[in-house]
């Protein structure tokens, strides 16, 4: 039995995954990675450009007898999303994905693995490596920074990239072919006070944990419906801020728009040593509730609450209207999924992640991503938001960096090619679907008409979180498409 995933087969894909795992590639952190691109372009003699928002494309000639083939864009994103456990010590910006391979999976130790989209990156250097592999032109297109804003593919113009048919290698469902998209749209709003400062005296200074949960890829895991830490902990807040007089200190509850929040913490003071031991009790409660909903779920909610020393005096705090203005805001929002296609089974149209709160001297922050295949409705969703704030009397409410869904084509030439190419490779029909997480595809496409596009890849499941893991059958299944698609692909 193999232990190291350079061991695994297709060897081309996974010695350059493995490289991929050694380079830092958080989002808003491209430098290392986008030098790595380029680097091993210049150095496998072919053209190699970049542009101004530090995308790079590397163009391959056809093999000889396949220069009348119509040239392919493989296209992948360079970045990844920085998720880790709060128990482990890591730092996305120096220290290496530590991968390992668990039964049939591919995973990482206490961190996002970087599978989305590192397989697809990999896949493409090891297509522009190939000496074997027959093929059309091939422009390879690693766009920076999607995970954070598709700020690469927004960039992305006519000239950069030529061809007319483009793959996306994003997707993450083995057997499936995605036509379509859902657009997305941030809201965000913003609290801010004066602090009020506090010397305790016989008074408790309590940390509250909510930790443990699964969170994950808020397109792709949504309809799952995992808990969101940021609304459980404000539930509590809610209730203890009624009945025990506690005041908010601070809070901070995820960490990036496109990731179900996994956990969230809340410093708060608890007025004298009855009331703390009324708090724990309480904790204890809401700790054997929220297990208890989330059965079959959820593994393991971690709840808890201890006394803490702060560093320095007096201690700040959250003024009481703006604290019971904030939760019941939080409350009051929605999360999750708002509606499902009517026409497509099982697949989410609408749907809202409340994916970041966050307290900072004086102001506190909430941050949602919304997302939808209806411009309509993502405005809808939106203005709820929007209103609910609004009328909390928050000081800045606003929507912004909005994308474009990708409109299905049916019709698709090249949709058609894959289909055929799937069926005698595996004895049976790919399954044609519109993804509800956002892809780059529409955004591209908005600059570059005209492009016949497909996205699929290899199973991924959990990505956005620390259980993310990359099915290793999967991706020997995708590496085997993926030649037969450009073996066959349209001419000319």
């Amino acid at each position: 039995m193999t232990n190291s995933i350079l061991d695994l087969k297709p060897s081309n894909i996974w010695k350059h995954f493995y490289a991929l795992t050694q380079i830092p590639r958080p989002s808003g952190q491209m430098e290392k990675i986008t030098a790595f691109i380029e680097d091993f372009g210049k150095k496998s003699g072919l053209e190699t450009v970049r542009d101004a928002a530090n995308n790079i494309c590397i163009r391959k000639p056809a093999t000889p007898g396949y220069e009348n083939k119509q040239t392919i864009i493989l296209q992948s994103h360079l970045d990844m999303v920085p998720q880790a456990n709060s128990d482990l010590n890591f730092d996305f910006s120096k220290d290496p994905i530590n991968a390992y391979i668990d039964g049939e999976w591919v995973k990482a130790r206490g961190t996002t693995l970087g599978a989305d989209n590192g397989i697809g990156v990999a896949a493409s250097l090891a297509i522009l490596e190939a000496k074997d592999l027959e093929h059309g032109p091939i422009e390879a297109l690693f766009t920076t920074d999607e995970e954070t804003g598709m700020y690469g593919a927004i960039a992305v113009r006519p000239g950069f990239i030529n061809g007319k048919i483009m793959l996306n290698l994003d997707s993450e469902l083995d057997g499936e072919l995605y036509i379509g998209c859902a657009g997305g749209e941030d809201v965000s709003a913003v609290f801010q006070y004066e602090n009020e400062t506090f010397v305790p005296q016989e008074d408790s200074i309590v940390k509250i944990a909510l930790t443990g949960l699964k969170g994950g890829h808020s397109g792709v895991d949504i309809h799952l419906g995992r808990a969101n830490a940021n609304k459980l902990l404000f539930r509590f807040l809610k209730d203890a801020l009624e009945n025990y007089n506690i005041r908010l200190a601070s809070v901070q509850g995820g960490s990036l728009r496109n990731a179900i929040p996994r956990e969230a913490f809340a410093t708060v003071l608890v007025d004298g040593e009855e009331n703390y031991k009324r708090l724990l009790l309480m904790v204890d409660y809401y700790r054997e509730l929220f297990n208890k909903e989330f059965e079959g779920i959820e593994d393991i909610i971690k709840f808890d609450a201890e006394r803490i020393d702060i560093e320095s005096y007096p201690l700040k705090l959250i003024p009481v209207d703006i604290q019971r203005k904030l939760t019941h805001a939080i409350v009051g929002c929605p999360n999750g999924v708002i509606n499902m296609f009517a026409q497509i089974p099982d697949t989410v149209e609408t749907s809202i992640n409340m994916a970041i709160i966050k307290s900072d001297d004086s102001l506190t922050e909430i941050k949602f991503l919304a997302r939808s295949s209806s411009e309509s409705k993502k405005k809808a969703i939106c203005s709820s938001v929007e209103s609910i704030f609004i009328n909390a009397d928050a000081d800045q409410v606003a929507s912004g960096n909005a994308y474009p869904g990708w409109d299905p084509d049916y019709n698709s030439s090249i949709l058609k090619t894959m289909a055929k190419v799937f069926e005698a490779q595996r004895g049976y029909k790919p399954e044609i679907k519109v993804m509800h997480a956002g892809l780059e595809c529409g955004i591209i496409l908005s600059n570059v008409p005209g492009l016949d596009t497909v996205s699929f890849g290899p199973t991924i499941k959990f990505p956005h979180s620390p259980d993310e893991k990359v099915e290793i059958a999967s991706v020997q299944k995708f590496w085997d498409y993926l030649a037969g698609i450009l073996k066959e692909a349209p001419n000319k």
